[in-house]
């Protein structure tokens, strides 16, 4: 939950490329990753799929000036602005990435292959028409970081009175497992140039507080010994995992939104 989304790495490093604050090579090997490759599908003028660099040469020439990322879950459409079409896919994938300025959407596809320790990983990124209307749910920086900082006490705080963990050796391998976690996502944060210092700091609480819902969610049954006590749990822990998704949506979407406010 809330690692670092593919949508997001395209969002960051291809607002940095349109800004000019970085090459296509750069962009688009940070794009990628630890994937295999990146291509992209149904883009106007293009009679099938295309490389990474082309695809983003192509939404520029469209007129796209920005990239946001939306993270939609059931009952929450965060970042999206339909049609129905669109939103569907990306509820289907958890994640697409909308342009800016032109009415395009991106939904990624991933394909693996091969043994474990040896997947072969393939995206591609769906080029489909989408309506330009404001986002829905998307909080500004200072109130994604407001909302964050009372979630990360709500965690916390959900944490210890549900005995997530247990205790014993078992609790001491789920929090030293989080704590790894928790460094993993302060180094996946490191968004691409032209975003501000606040921003990285917003996403990177906002992974932080996604992991603690994902150890309260992942580490058996703690305290909630009934099913009436661990359906109780999930609806403390909802709007928790909500509130991370809004403030990471956010970090992602600052540079596009601060532009739009003339915010330099």
């Amino acid at each position: 939950m809330l690692s670092e989304p593919r949508s997001g790495r395209l969002t960051a490093w291809g607002n940095a490329l349109l800004a000019g604050l970085v090459s296509p090579d750069d962009a688009v090997l940070a794009i990628v990753g630890e994937d295999a490759v990146h291509r992209v599908e149904g883009l106007p003028g293009e009679s099938g799929q295309v490389g990474l660099t082309l695809g983003l040469g192509r939404l520029r020439t469209l007129g796209v000036t920005g990239l946001r990322v939306a993270l939609p879950a059931p009952g929450h459409p965060l970042g999206l602005s339909g049609p129905p079409e669109f939103n569907a896919r990306a509820l289907d994938a958890e994640e697409a990435v909308v342009c800016h300025d032109a009415a395009f959407g991106l939904v990624p596809e991933v394909s693996e292959a091969g043994p474990e320790g040896d997947v072969h990983v393939e995206v591609v990124w769906h080029c489909l028409p989408v309506r330009e209307t404001p986002p829905a749910d998307v909080p500004s920086l200072g109130e994604a970081e407001r909302e964050l900082a009372e979630a990360l006490r709500e965690a916390t705080e959900l944490l210890s009175r549900l005995d997530v963990a247990g205790s014993g050796p078992v609790a001491e391998a789920a929090i030293d497992a989080y704590r790894a976690r928790v460094d993993g996502a302060a180094r996946s944060a490191s968004l691409a140039p032209g975003y501000p210092p606040r921003a990285v700091l917003v996403l990177e609480l906002a992974q932080r507080v996604g992991l603690l819902v994902s150890l309260a969610y992942e580490n058996g049954q703690g305290g909630a010994v009934s099913a009436s006590e661990m359906a109780a749990r999930a609806e403390v822990l909802r709007p928790v995992e909500r509130t991370a998704r809004r403030a990471q949506v956010a970090a992602y979407n600052s540079v596009v939104e601060g532009r739009e406010r003339g915010v330099r």
